[in-house]
């Protein structure tokens, strides 16, 4: 008799069944704090707006201070700016994001109730909720209520893109103005921006007006594939990107100006690394491009060569401080100022990612309260955080090191460290008599 083993037949075929019930509980599990996490978002914008409305509150009481209104900072814009800060700070975030997370969560709150209440309970996500908040911010007042009612189903169901897609369809209809009225404010929108990445590359974005921006994009295709050819071992995509670099840096100026553009930028290469030699550890030290941070080192030798208005900047192999300042370009600005761009290379304040070379000088104690005009009371503040500091209770120590300590006016404390070190490397014009220095970058 030949006996049929039972516990075999009923394990092989439940072994996938249960495989798929656990795949299936984490799939639910991921859902589940998806929507709690959406759920924490709305928290997140009802205390934002409870603090937008309590700042209003301390400004009406006069409890926000303000320094001087000659210069327009009256006790509602220090308030708010003061809030945008604090919050910045505190959360880590540009203050542009901090600002539009501020105004985005009063909209929320206060003129679109359908859709904060479907956040609330997760049913749409933080994404969907901004883009709600985008379309309808765009729209008279009196038309948001009906067009949140018309699209929020819409948002319980498709992906974020698709939303949109829906969302501005409907908004065409809504707005009473013609497309050519609202394409001449939106032109006032215009703009470009450079975001670092990773492996010594960066996307540059520009927002246009779509006539050339279809222009730009046919026209730099139209030569890259002119380009193309049986010894071309490019991309089509490689020349697209290579024409529209050599178009921008090279193209003839309305002025006539035929010359490519050779913009002043410190590079920062190790010595060992400038003599092909390995650290301590075995490996190159990368050199480093101002405001972007590590590349290559041919790309770093070729600038540093080819280019009169790069400065070559020569940095200790162990210590990684400043050895010395190459003199070798078109405009050499005062020895004190050089050092403290390199030092800084962005703005001092937290969290703020403005070039050093477009900000301002600004003296940690003021000279005006007997503050020196020396490397360690001097630090680069962007135009809009030097106001801040002189128009609002932010208040600012200067540190051994080059670090910064922040008092914000609630009393939280926050840090920030000079980008480059330069240690034992003290400027020739590094300590000077009490006074006043040009602001202009």
């Amino acid at each position: 008799m030949k006996f049929v083993d039972a516990a075999a037949q009923v394990t092989a075929p439940a072994l996938p069944a249960l495989m798929a019930d656990t795949l299936s509980e984490l799939i639910d599990g991921i859902s589940a704090l998806a929507r709690m996490e959406a759920s924490l978002t709305a928290m997140r914008a009802e205390l934002i707006d409870q603090a937008r409305q309590w700042s209003e509150v301390v400004e009406s009481f006069g409890a926000a201070t303000c320094r001087s209104e000659d210069s327009g900072w009256n006790a509602r814009v220090v308030a708010h700016r003061v809030l945008v800060s604090e919050l910045a700070c505190a959360l880590r975030m540009p203050e542009r994001t901090a600002e539009t997370l501020i105004a985005d969560s009063q909209s929320l709150l206060h003129e679109l109730p359908q859709t904060f209440a479907a956040l609330s309970v997760g049913a749409i996500s933080w994404r969907h909720a901004r883009t709600m908040v985008d379309h309808a911010n765009s729209l008279p007042t009196e038309s948001r209520a009906e067009f949140e009612a018309a699209v929020i189903p819409a948002a319980t169901t498709l992906t974020v893109a698709k939303f949109d897609r829906r969302a501005r369809a409907l908004r065409e209809r809504l707005r009473p103005e013609s497309i050519d009225q609202r394409h001449v404010a939106a032109v006032e929108d215009r703009i470009v921006e450079l975001r670092p990445d990773r492996d010594g590359m960066a996307w540059l974005h520009a927002f246009l007006p779509a006539v050339e921006a279809e222009g730009i994009y046919n026209r730099i295709t139209d030569l890259a594939r002119r380009e193309q050819g049986i010894h071309e071992t490019r991309t089509l995509t490689q020349l697209r990107a290579d024409m529209f670099g050599d178009l921008l840096l090279n193209a003839t100026l309305p002025s006539g100006t035929t010359d490519g553009i050779r913009p002043t930028v410190f590079v920062t290469v190790p010595v060992l690394t400038l003599l092909n030699l390995p650290s301590a550890d075995g490996t190159l030290e990368p050199a480093t491009l101002e405001g972007y941070g590590p590349i290559d080192r041919d790309t770093a030798l070729e600038l540093a060569a080819a280019a009169p208005s790069f400065v070559r900047l020569l940095t200790h192999p162990e210590t990684g401080a400043i050895l010395s300042l190459g003199r070798n370009r078109y405009a050499v600005p005062a020895d004190l100022r050089s050092w403290l761009r390199i030092r800084d290379v962005t703005c001092r304040f937290p969290g703020c990612n403005r070039a050093a070379r477009n900000s301002e000088l600004d003296h940690t104690l003021d000279w005006a309260s007997d503050g020196e005009t020396r490397h360690d009371n001097l630090a680069h503040l962007c135009p809009g955080h030097h106001r801040l500091k002189h128009q609002t209770g932010w208040t600012v120590t200067q540190l051994p090191g080059a670090v910064l300590q922040w008092t914000s006016p609630n009393g939280k404390i926050y840090t920030t460290e000079p980008e480059t070190r330069m240690d034992g490397v003290v400027p020739a014009g590094a300590a000077t008599e009490p006074g006043s220095i040009d602001n202009s970058p």
